[in-house]
Formats: C-alpha cells, structure tokens, sequence
C-alpha cells in the first residue's frame, strides 16, 4: 500500500508540473509576481488541498535565494542604459567600433583631463579646511567666530563639490534644518555630508579616526562644535545619547546631521532606521538625497571598494547629479514610541525621494540575520496560514480520516 501510495503522489505531483510548465511555455519571459504573499495565500486555499500547492512556496524560495530584498541593495543598482562609464561586471564585452571609440575617448577626458583637475580642487578644499578651521579656531568664542566658522566651512564644501563635478538641486529650502534641531538623511555616499554642507553648515556626529581624516577632524572641531567620539564611547550608549542632549539643548549650536540607517545603501531604497537619534529629543529635520546614476554611481560598496579606490571611482566619473529635498520638521508624538517615530521620518524621506521603504536592518551588509528577524517572519506566515483557513481545515482532514 506505502509503494502504491508513492507511485500515485509521483504521478500526481508529475501531471501538475507538467501542466504548470506547458502554461509557462507560452510566454517567452518569465517575470516574478510581485503580489503578496499573503493574498496568493488567500487564493492558493480557496480550493481543497492539492499536492501541486507545494510549488508556490518552492517558487517562493528559490525567488528569494536568486534574488532577495535585502542584499541587492548593497550592491550598485542597474543601469537601465550603458552611461560610458563601467563596461559590464563580467570585463569588456565588445559591441561595436564606433562605441569602442566613443569609450576610449571618454577614458582619456576622464583620467588625463578631468581626474588631475579634481584632484588639484581636492587638495585645494581639502588644505583650506584645515588651515581656515585652525585659524579661526584660535578666535574666542562669539559671534564673530561663529560667523567666520560657517563663511570656512560653506566655502571649501563647495571647493569639493566642485571637484566633483557637483550639480546639486535643492528643494523646498524654507525647510532647512535650524539651530538647536536634529537634521537626519538616507544614506548612500561619505559624500551626503559635502552635498549638505555645500547648502548650510553641520555639526557632525561620528568616530574619531587617525591620518587625514583625523587631522581634519581635529581642525574643524576648533572652529565648530562638532561631536567626535572615542572607540570605546561609540559603545557607551547612554554617554553617545548625553552629549548629543547637551548639543541640542543649546539653540546657539548648528543642527546635528546624522544618518541613521547606520551604513551605506545604494540609491534605491531606505532602510531601518536606528532609534538612537529619535530618543534624543528636539525637532527633527528629515532630508532625502536621491542621486542620479547616469553621470556616475556615488553608492560606496564598502565591502568591495576601500575609500581610496572608491574616491578614484567618483573623481573619474562624468558628474555626481542629485536631488535634495528638505521636508518639513517633524516632533514626536506624545503616545509614539522611538521606533514609531523612526518609521515615520523614514516613510516620510521614502515617499519624498521615490525610495523603496525596508524594514531590514543594514547591519546585514556585514552580519547574519539575527533569530529575533527569522521568528518574526515565520510568525507572519504562520498568521498568514491561520487566517486563511488553511490550518483549520487540514486539521479537519485529519480528524475526518
């Protein structure tokens, strides 16, 4: 009986295949059904039980392990035409002469006449940020340093823009982030803060690093109150949280500029935002940065490029183009919790930018996915199935038989 059993669930599970594969066959592409799952759930159990069912979640599976949510958004977006730029990821695919001609020409402009004079506005930005922020560092404290502060900072931000080739719009400028407020942004490039700091001066938040980063760190934090942490404070959450109070609660100091997804994604979507800069207090000021991929790719694969070569990447591109969106301020509701007002603000930049909204963490750039997400998810779809019927009526079945 167990024999004849199996040879009949073959042959069903056969015919079914059979018959999915020849309705396929009639199409010449096949695309992923973006429905939810939920719905085709809902569908899927409107008739009784049959063995063919079993290739939805198949389908579903082998979807998600060709192409998932998640880990494309840490790699470059597609290109919906070739810009002249990077031939393919599989090296040079020959297409024709014309447009090989067309792409060495490019090359040459690019590295022999546009590389050596952004580097030269680079090194030009670069060197009068140090030598201004240290100058005006050793003025008391005032107005008059404050003012001179912000004519430094906005002067070499837009040096550096323009060693980028930067062609920025920005909208709805009544909406800039005041003194005194928390100014939060996706992102997608160590370049987000430049394009801000070209339209109004920062206090920024971050890392105490060493080389030149640090020297210009510790030239620019002379002239203007910027928050640099230690290694091991970044850790002491509850310290981290103090000092950006103390800043916030003085109207006199520039707005904080934080990105509070926490690392880099590319220009297609946002994702989670970190509660940390919600449970500070204050007004908060959302800004959504949406850059243009045609002229260059300002998305920092962190994993594959370092700073250098991805620096190299950006200086050789044709232009760095983007839109900047100021929206206007949010504070947080009195029966809202932190993450409740986090998924606001980011639905809000979301909607602005014409971004993907995700709910996943972008510490999965680098880390697994933590057991608290996968039971999570496998709640969901358990709900899914319990409200559908399908659980009720296969533990009908199995008492009937």
């Amino acid at each position: 009986l167990v024999s004849v059993f199996a040879k009949l669930l073959t042959l069903t599970v056969c015919r079914k295949t059979a018959e999915k594969l020849l309705h396929l066959s009639s199409f010449s592409i096949i695309e992923r059904d973006e429905t939810p799952m939920e719905k085709e759930i809902a569908l899927l159990h409107r008739a009784d039980f049959e063995f063919s069912h079993i290739f939805y979640f198949c389908r579903k599976g082998m979807e998600a392990i060709v192409e998932d949510e998640v880990t494309q958004r840490f790699s470059s977006e597609e290109l919906l035409s070739w810009n002249l730029l990077t031939r393919t990821n599989v090296n040079f695919h020959y297409i024709s002469l014309r447009l090989t001609v067309v792409w060495v020409i490019g090359v040459v402009v690019r590295y022999c006449i546009l590389l050596p004079l952004r580097v030269s506005l680079a090194a030009i930005g670069i060197t009068s940020m140090i030598v201004g922020t240290t100058a005006v560092g050793q003025l008391p404290n005032g107005r008059v340093k404050n003012y001179l502060s912000e004519v430094v900072h906005l002067t070499c931000s837009r040096i550096l823009v323009r060693a980028l080739s930067g062609t920025i719009h920005y909208h709805n400028k009544e909406n800039r982030p005041q003194k005194g407020g928390i100014c939060v942004a996706n992102h997608t490039s160590p370049i987000d803060a430049i394009i801000l700091t070209n339209d109004g001066c920062y206090a920024m938040v971050g890392q105490v690093h060493g080389g030149l980063m640090g020297i210009i760190q510790r030239a620019t934090v002379k002239a203007c109150p910027h928050v640099w942490f230690e290694r091991s404070e970044m850790k002491d959450r509850h310290l981290v949280t103090k000092r950006l109070r103390e800043h916030v609660a003085d109207k006199s100091k520039l707005p904080i500029l934080i990105f509070p997804e926490g690392t880099c994604i590319n220009n297609t979507s946002v994702m989670m935002f970190k509660k940390g800069s919600f449970e500070i207090g204050g007004t908060i000021y959302p800004v959504a940065i949406k850059y243009d991929p045609q002229f260059g790719d300002a998305f920092w694969n962190s994993s594959k490029y370092n700073i250098v070569s991805y620096l190299l990447r950006i200086m050789t591109s044709w232009a760095i183009v983007c839109n900047v969106w100021y929206l206007p301020p949010m504070v947080r509701k009195e029966d809202e919790d932190a993450v409740q007002f986090a998924n606001r603000v980011r639905s809000a930049i979301a909607r602005q930018g014409g971004l993907t909204e995700l709910p996943w963490d972008g510490g999965l750039k680098r880390a697994k996915v933590k057991d608290t997400f996968k039971e999570e998810q496998q709640k969901n779809y358990s709900k899914m199935l319990v409200r559908n019927g399908s659980v009720g009526s296969l533990s009908a079945e199995t008492e009937s038989d």
